[in-house]
């Protein structure tokens, strides 16, 4: 009997040892890590480095490998990530950044404060925004783990703009910052969960799992919360052609393919080996030339928002209402900090009566109006194509122009060369990034509203979150009053991702931390 005892618990043991061997190499909840995940992904990143460019390509592919001190979280509020902490004095001049201790370089060198202060300072002289609103402030170390940002004036969105996402103010080393030239770092060192292993021009960008990653110890939160390298190797496939990611995600050469197709959307749904994921993408406008012709008269572009049926527009362009929604909003509903029901009534009008006469007493007198577009992106057409049908139904004739999208980034330059131009935009994360209202900023469609400048500048120092809140609200009834744009609503993108792959997420972008893939 002893015998037999004994035999049962070394099996015992054995099977523990087993399963805990087993368990190591996974994640709670069964995932297993480690591996090699293929992503799909639509165009090649001009540099890695996020100081010097807007492309969103170096965005999405950057931030795996660059970290800054705030980010957005899932309800696109401002929050730390580099930061353990930031506070701002009660004159709202400066913000106090409370750095997290313990966190390397991808050189194994620990971050401090000569480096968030060398790269933000390099950072505020090359991104546009930053540039234009801290010319006059300037980060100073207070100690090794402390930054401030001192500003000439109080400014209270100026957490929004450090945690931007697009053009983003990465940390790195303070002798890589030193060294860099504007086009670029020479070197792409940060502190992300992924390290850049290898980039091959035009076919593909390796990046491998930051074995020593400091992550946050909170929970994932948006961009910010606990990032945890899962895989071993993170690529990059440079495959611009929409029908040669959908068959690769298919046939499952790829394990996530970015910006499906509406058309192939019911193939992948069908396919249940692959997952289709809708996610924010931006919102829809026309914008008017407001200093030449029919559309520098305030009543002109109130009559076109009576001409056109917005939900007519979102579903030419975007095919389903599960690919979009009707929203008046310049900033939607997931921006918490800032959303606002001004001007809806203005957004639900539809009146063609009306605006054939608010279209005469504008002075129309039968020319012919430019619709400025492109077919580089069909949806853009698509909303030419039915303002034209709604313009014809009042009386109004119009042509489309439609050129390549690098020529209409030229043309649209010459505020004589149209009268509408069809436009989306990424998503934005507060006020200022939404470039068609200030006047200040020479922007095609030309805005010219003292009234809109003025509270955006009273916006910007407002003395508290709730009274910016409160000043936006007001601006964007005047917008729906002035109309440098009609906003039409707001559409997602499609990504596919094979039932291999768990936790992946898309919020501003492609979340690939947290992710696990099974090869």
């Amino acid at each position: 009997m002893k015998k037999i005892l004994i035999s049962f618990l070394i099996i015992f043991l054995l099977v523990g040892c087993s399963s805990s061997s087993e368990d190591a190499g996974k994640k709670e909840g069964g995932d297993e890590k480690g591996g090699t995940l293929n992503v799909a992904y639509m165009a090649q990143p001009p540099t890695l480095d996020p100081h010097v460019t807007v492309s969103v390509a170096t965005t999405e592919i950057g931030r795996n490998i660059f970290e800054s001190l705030l980010a957005f979280n899932a309800r696109n509020e401002a929050a730390p990530l580099l930061a353990e902490t930031f506070e701002s004095s009660e004159d709202l001049k400066s913000i106090t950044f409370k750095l997290r201790k313990g966190v390397k370089f991808h050189n194994g060198k620990e971050m401090t404060a000569d480096d968030v202060v060398a790269s933000m300072e390099r950072w505020r002289e090359l991104n546009g925004k930053a540039n234009t609103y801290f010319s006059k402030s300037e980060f100073v170390k207070e100690d090794d783990y402390t930054v401030v940002l001192k500003m000439d004036r109080p400014f209270t969105i100026a957490k929004y703009i450090l945690a931007t996402n697009i053009n983003f103010a990465a940390i790195m080393p303070k002798e890589i910052v030193e060294n860099a030239p504007n086009s670029g770092v020479k070197e792409y060192i940060g502190t992300g969960p992924f390290k850049l292993d290898e980039w091959k021009k035009d076919q593909y960008i390796k990046l491998v799992k930051n074995e020593d990653y400091q992550s946050p110890r909170s929970e994932p939160d948006g961009l910010v919360g606990k990032k945890e390298p899962m895989i071993d190797e993170l690529y990059f496939r440079m495959v611009p052609d929409t029908s040669t990611r959908t068959a690769g995600i298919q046939t499952g050469e790829y394990d996530v393919a970015l910006q499906i197709p509406y058309d192939n959307v019911p193939a992948i749904e069908s396919d249940a080996n692959i997952e289709a994921i809708t996610h924010p993408e931006g919102f829809s406008t026309v914008v008017f030339n407001k200093r030449n012709g029919i559309f520098s008269s305030e009543k002109a572009r109130q009559a076109l928002n009576l001409a056109v049926d917005k939900n007519e527009v979102m579903m030419a362009a975007f095919t389903d209402e599960k690919f979009y929604r009707q929203e008046h909003g310049l900033l939607s509903k997931e921006y918490v900090s800032w959303y606002s029901e001004k001007g809806k009534d203005k957004y639900d009008e539809y009146d063609p009566e009306t605006a054939k006469k608010l279209f005469k007493e504008a002075g129309y007198n039968g020319e012919e109006l430019t619709i400025l577009t492109t077919r580089d992106y069909e949806d853009q057409y698509q909303i030419g194509v039915v303002i034209q049908e709604n313009l014809k139904k009042v009386g109004v004739k119009s042509k489309l122009e439609v050129y390549d999208w690098a020529t209409l980034m030229e043309v649209r330059e010459d505020d004589k060369f149209y009268d509408l131009m069809p436009m989306g935009y990424n998503p934005v994360t507060d006020p200022t990034q939404i470039n068609f209202l200030d006047s200040r900023i020479k922007y095609t469609g030309w805005s010219n509203s003292p009234e809109i400048d003025k509270l955006l500048d009273q916006l910007m120092v407002a003395p508290s979150d709730e009274e910016a809140k409160e000043i936006f609200g007001e601006l964007q009834e005047e917008a729906w009053n002035y109309l440098p744009a009609i906003k039409f609503g707001d559409y997602d993108g499609v990504a596919a991702v094979r039932t291999n792959v768990k936790n992946f997420e898309m919020f501003q972008g492609p979340v690939f931390w947290n992710t696990t893939v099974s090869n």
